[in-house]
Order: structure tokens, then C-alpha cells, then sequence
């Protein structure tokens, strides 16, 4: 199975969003590369947002290039089998935490945003860090930081505060 084929099929079993999902697959459908960065009609991304619900925290990086805090994701690479795995890669390379664990039950939200390179279509997860965690700065980052959950709103996007509710409702 490709990272394509996988992709299909974790949107196909997406609940809710059904437009978004709907637009997903409909660009999966005419783009056979719209896995991949050099899609310049937009491509499949994978993110995740890292998690400490025993203290009530989430960890952002202030992105090198588009200067916001956001959750940990990215492109899509070779190496990927699944959307998940790629979830999972970025997450650990932009935390620098080993150990983490992707939240059961697929992704938990979707969300299309425009980038420098072309559109994102985010398929996003929530990825739950190990006890005593301790992150590490990436290339990719400006910064890495926890918040607690009533904090995320006065520094993210909306993009972002949706999918802490989202992750939060899911725990």
C-alpha cells in the first residue's frame, strides 16, 4: 500500500468535516502526487499536536518561517508508510521527544490552510508525550514551549485552538 493509498483511506474514515474530507479526497482523486511538496496545487501535510494531559499542557514550536506558534507537522516524505507514521516522524524530530504516542482513533481534525509553498491540507493528530518529557529545539523552530491549556488561545491561531478542543475532547 503507498502513503497515497493510506491516505484514502484514513480521510475516507474520517467523521465529520465531511466537506473538508470531501475536498481532500477529490485532490487525492485528481493529484496522483498530492502527497508530495512538489504538488503545486497543494499537497497532504500531517501534523501533530503534542500533549501532557497530566499537567494540563500542549507543546508548540514558533515556526522558523512563518513566525506562529503552531503544533509540530509538516511534509510529507518517502520514507512515510502511513499518515499516522508521518504524523509521529515530525512530531518527535520538532520535539525532540522519543517516546511519543499518537492518540487512538485517527486523526482528530482536518484543516486546509494557505502556506509560502502552496496549500496545506493538514491531516491532524494528537500525540501524547511521555511522563518527564523534555523537549528539544529543531532546526525547523524559533522556539519550543509548553502552555497550559487556557494559555494556547493568546498565543495561536484559531486553526490551533480548534484542535486543542478537538485533542481535549478526545482524552
Amino acid at each position: 500500500m503507498t502513503l497515497h493509498d493510506d491516505a484514502v483511506l484514513v480521510l475516507k474514515s474520517h467523521e465529520g468535516q465531511d466537506e473538508l474530507r470531501d475536498g481532500y479526497l477529490d485532490h487525492l482523486a485528481a493529484h496522483p502526487d498530492g502527497m508530495w511538496k512538489a504538488c503545486e496545487d497543494g499537497h497532504i501535510t500531517a501534523s501533530a499536536l503534542v500533549v501532557d494531559p497530566g499537567q494540563g499542557r500542549v507543546l508548540l514550536t514558533l515556526h522558523r518561517k512563518m513566525r506562529m506558534w503552531l503544533q509540530m507537522g509538516g511534509h510529507c516524505e518517502p520514507v512515510d508508510r502511513t499518515l499516522a507514521a508521518a504524523a509521529l516522524r515530525e512530531a518527535t524530530e520538532e520535539s525532540g521527544i522519543e517516546g511519543l504516542v499518537l492518540l487512538p482513533g485517527g486523526p482528530v481534525r482536518l484543516d486546509r490552510h494557505h502556506t509560502p509553498c502552496a496549500w496545506h491540507l493538514d491531516v491532524q493528530y494528537a500525540a501524547l508525550a511521555p511522563a518527564g518529557a523534555v523537549e528539544a529545539i529543531s532546526d525547523e523552530s524559533l522556539d519550543l514551549r509548553w502552555y497550559a491549556y487556557d494559555e494556547v488561545e493568546g498565543v495561536a491561531d484559531a486553526s490551533v485552538v480548534r484542535l486543542l478542543e478537538a485533542t481535549r475532547a478526545r482524552l
